[in-house]
């Protein structure tokens, strides 16, 4: 019988520090000269063992982003966005194929109610040695509204989503990296903090790897609705079809107009 528990250490746990509401904590990230067990590093992104692994089945790691503690993904410039992708995916990638883990899962953490505890912009590689992340995923969950096609990648509004109400897909082939996958995975975080219709200050990032596809899902984070936290039921809005016009006609209608008068 397949495990399907985190084990989560809670004397770790408590150490760990948090920045995001006490401002008055120092980052630990800023502060590279004390950074330990780094695993790679491309100039100020660096890839290094978790100081507090609170995951007891688990070989985790962070992405930190840059060295600006004030950065985030939706304002890098695009050499340093596609840059940042290409270095993470890479990693994720290797230690997938490494054999050393049943799975291995990649997200961000953002604001709030991410989940998230250390403000400065960063990303988390875990090796899970015996729990396989594919086995609660579903790739209709990725499927809906094409709001982009180009370049190899697309760029949806799912129509299932997998938590509900409101979810942002990007996908590309795992052969290759398409800029498009950056392009539109950074529109997305763009949109969800600046463009949605309720205030959003915190969202998620997860990384998928299913059937040769790579899958990034962008997912806005409010209080989760009891109806999922109790029963596991996902609720869709019957808003969709005017949200994917409006993500149109902020990102892409010039676009479209360039390309019918061209």
């Amino acid at each position: 019988m397949n495990n399907r528990y985190l084990y989560f250490n809670t004397s770790i746990g408590v150490k760990k520090p948090e920045n995001i509401r006490n401002k008055q904590q120092a980052c630990p990230f800023c502060d590279k000269e004390n950074l330990t067990d780094i695993l790679a590093e491309e100039g100020s992104i660096i890839l290094l063992k978790n100081k507090y692994p609170v995951l007891e089945n688990a070989f985790q790691t962070v992405l930190i982003e840059t060295d600006d503690c004030n950065g985030e993904i939706s304002r890098y410039k695009p050499a340093y966005l596609h840059r940042l992708l290409r270095f993470g995916l890479k990693h994720w990638l290797e230690m997938e194929e490494s054999g050393r883990f049943k799975s291995v899962i990649f997200f961000k953490n953002h604001g709030p109610l991410s989940g998230g505890t250390i403000a400065h912009p960063h990303m988390q590689i875990v090796g899970l040695n015996d729990i396989d992340c594919k086995e609660n995923t579903s790739e209709e969950s990725f499927q809906g509204i094409i709001l982009k096609e180009e370049g190899g990648a697309s760029f949806t509004l799912s129509t299932q989503p997998k938590i509900g109400f409101y979810e942002l897909n990007v996908q590309m082939t795992d052969s290759h990296y398409s800029e498009e996958f950056g392009v539109y995975l950074q529109t997305a975080v763009h949109y969800l903090l600046n463009h949605f219709p309720f205030k959003c200050e915190s969202y998620n990032i997860f990384f998928h790897h299913i059937n040769r596809s790579i899958y990034a899902k962008i997912i806005p984070r409010f209080v989760t609705t009891p109806i999922y936290i109790g029963y596991s039921i996902p609720q869709i809005p019957n808003n969709l079809e005017w949200m994917g016009e409006q993500i149109r006609s902020i990102y892409f209608q010039n676009l479209l107009e360039d390309e019918v008068s061209g």
